[in-house]
């Protein structure tokens, strides 16, 4: 099906060249015609371009150590109303 669809679409491009158009003439507006899609065309392809940048790429800083107290980790016991519970707690002295 691709095949035949893409030879359909050969043959119309080659007719549309082989059919002869008039010359224009500057007073029948192709001139203006051809500015106005030139300038529309370019408008979409530079739009097309300006979307398709890569999006900025994001650099992590690089870590900091930052030299504090010595902590630990503890076991506390501890009363919850309905009895004795161990937690644990972080400790820095």
């Amino acid at each position: 099906m691709k095949k035949t669809l893409a030879a359909l679409v050969a043959v119309a491009t080659i007719a549309g060249s082989l059919v002869v158009a008039p010359p224009a003439k500057a007073g029948d507006g192709a001139v203006a015609a051809g500015v106005a899609g030139g300038l529309i065309g370019g408008a979409l392809l530079g739009g097309a371009i300006a979307a398709s940048r890569p999006a900025p790429v994001y650099v992590a800083p690089a870590p900091a150590y930052v030299e504090g107290p010595p902590c630990h980790w503890t076991r506390e016991r501890f009363w919850d109303g309905y009895g004795w519970r161990f937690r644990r707690i972080q400790v820095c002295d």
